[in-house]
């Protein structure tokens, strides 16, 4: 049951806007690596507002993912990278629309 999750906002330092973007897509593959991240998003809000969602079955995998590569890489380039600390919000999922893949 996925029923854990985070949000994370991340403000870019001006003129760091395409190094965040950047650090956002190349994340993707450390995350496909994570069994116990069900769901992963990094989202654009504006010029210099992003933001990461993901969900989680369990408490444990939700702090592997805080442990793992991109929370490692995300704190460790923070000062160059980001306006202010992330703000990371642990969330409980209420309810969720799966998509289902259309069959052929």
């Amino acid at each position: 049951m996925i029923d854990r999750a985070l949000f994370v906002r991340l403000k870019a330092k001006e003129g760091k806007e395409d190094e965040v973007e950047e650090f956002l897509r190349s994340a993707l593959d450390n995350v496909m690596e994570e069994e116990g991240t069900i769901d992963w998003y990094a989202v654009k809000f504006g010029p210099r507002d992003f933001a990461i969602f993901d969900t989680f079955g369990s408490e444990k995998d939700r702090l592997a993912h805080l442990a793992g590569k991109v929370g490692q890489a995300l704190i460790a380039h923070a000062p160059n990278l980001l306006s202010n600390v992330p703000q990371i919000e642990h969330a409980e999922l209420l309810a969720s629309k799966e998509a289902v893949a259309e069959a052929f």
